[in-house]
């Protein structure tokens, strides 16, 4: 017992001996920082929360540094103390429990032992607090907080503005119950305000839930991936050099804007003269419901006065055009119009266009299942192709094909208030009846002649 006692002191004195080292190269560093004339701790101090992109920033506007230097700049969070292969709380407790069996000066040496290890750890977390720059205003109650150094490395790893506000509003909650709560006897009114702070620290505790343990669960390569695609889908056209820079510190170190570009490829993401643009998952898990609701909102379906079907997809911008060469490529015909100059002379307008009658039934009959606006206009394009093709001399063809085009226009303007119907000879009355003269069971029965049914 004697034997296992010493092996633990020793790791006291170890690890008071690392507290001394790590003290000398703070130290050091400060020196380094003095000369330099940067000290984040000021900078920061009394401003809003940034994200870490703001605070990068922010340093190298106040310093005069490219991204790249102000990213050094930043504080980073110390290694985890690990001592033969155990935690410093792991490492406490069995000490404790080695104690109890001891007795006399062996005892009180194994007591000093563990009092030098926790004041040497207590230091170790306040330096895991001091790396949390965003949090510099509010380590008081932070510290009143329950959390491990797990936890402060959770907050560490806070990039994004909205995670960090969160926690700093559960922080202020709890800070200013406290405050109002000091020497206020007892009643209802203190035991209001200790169900706030009780609230205020569950909120903290929630927000560091929200945190995944990505750095255990998933690879940097992994971490690389997904920061692309988020960042990407809420930036849509930004550009490799510019992802690289918003990445987090670990990230940023591993990743360069070459090896970004050479991830979009694998990320199904579009790229388009250097900006990234993502594609809407459904595009590829169901091309023909996504198409749908394209034409739905963005497009048209519609016939000329010759009786020539027209469908197309429009969309407008860099960001429309990458949609289009994606939509065409998942689709695998019709004809692009890219770049075209918009009457208004604003953005570019980029089309995706149908006009031959194979292509027309095609995209229609596999979408038709799909539409929620134009299924009318749909199936009357159908109709009219089907006629075309093989009911050109029916007795019943032309008038049939007049009321296909005013039906056409009546779908396309019918919640147009004041368009002016009898300009294109149309009579609201007749609408119905044109639609109960459907050919399509007509043209059924004539296929079916001859055939054994």
């Amino acid at each position: 017992m004697t034997e296992q006692a010493d092996k633990y002191r020793q790791a006291a004195q170890q690890m008071e001996r690392l507290a001394e080292l790590d003290e000398e190269e703070e130290n050091m560093k400060d020196s380094i920082q003095s000369q330099l004339g940067i000290e984040l701790k000021f900078i920061f101090t009394d401003s809003a929360v940034l994200s870490e992109h703001e605070e990068i920033s922010k340093i190298s506007e106040v310093y005069g540094l490219n991204a790249t230097q102000a990213r050094k700049e930043l504080n980073v969070f110390p290694d985890k103390y690990v001592i033969q292969d155990h935690s410093i709380p792991d490492l406490v407790r069995k000490m404790r429990k080695a104690r109890r069996k001891l007795k006399g000066e062996q005892r009180d040496k194994m007591l000093k032992a563990i009092d030098t290890m926790i004041d040497a750890y207590s230091d170790h977390l306040n330096k895991c607090i001091d790396s949390i720059t965003w949090l510099t205003d509010y380590t008081i109650p932070l510290k009143k907080m329950r959390y491990n150094e797990k936890d402060l490395h959770k907050l560490y790893t806070m990039k994004s503005v909205d995670e960090r506000r969160e926690v700093v509003d559960s922080l202020c909650k709890y800070w200013e119950a406290e405050l109002k709560q000091t020497n206020m006897a007892y009643g209802k009114e203190y035991s209001d305000l200790y169900k706030e702070m009780k609230t205020a620290k569950k909120e903290f505790r929630d927000s560091l839930a929200k945190v995944s343990n990505q750095s255990i669960t998933k690879s940097k390569k992994e971490r690389q991936h997904d920061f692309i695609l988020k960042t990407v889908c809420e930036n849509p056209g930004i550009n490799a050099k510019m992802i690289h820079e918003k990445m987090p510190t670990p990230l940023f170190k591993i990743s360069s804007p070459n090896s970004i570009s050479q991830a979009i490829k694998k990320l199904d993401i579009v790229s388009l003269k250097g900006s990234f643009y993502k594609a809407p998952s459904m595009l590829k898990k169901n091309i023909w419901a996504y198409t749908a609701a394209f034409i739905d909102s963005d497009g048209y379906i519609t016939l000329d006065r010759n009786m020539n079907p027209r469908v197309g997809l429009v969309a407008t911008g860099q960001r429309g055009r990458a949609f289009m060469e994606q939509m065409h490529k998942s689709i695998g015909f019709g004809r692009m119009h890219l770049d075209q100059k918009s009457p208004q002379d604003t953005r570019l307008i980029n089309r995706l266009n149908f006009y031959s009658q194979a292509d027309v039934t095609e995209l229609l009959t596999k979408c038709l299942p799909h539409f929620r606006l134009k299924k009318g206009n749909a199936k009357l394009l159908l109709e009219l192709i089907r006629m075309k093709k093989s009911y050109k001399k029916a007795d019943w063809y032309k008038q049939r094909c007049d009321e296909i085009f005013k039906l056409m226009k009546w779908e396309n303007h019918k919640d147009h208030v004041g368009f002016d119907w009898l300009k294109e000879g149309i009579y609201l009355d007749d609408i119905q009846k044109y639609k109960d003269n459907c050919k399509m069971s007509v043209m059924d029965s004539l296929e079916q002649i001859g055939t054994v049914i």
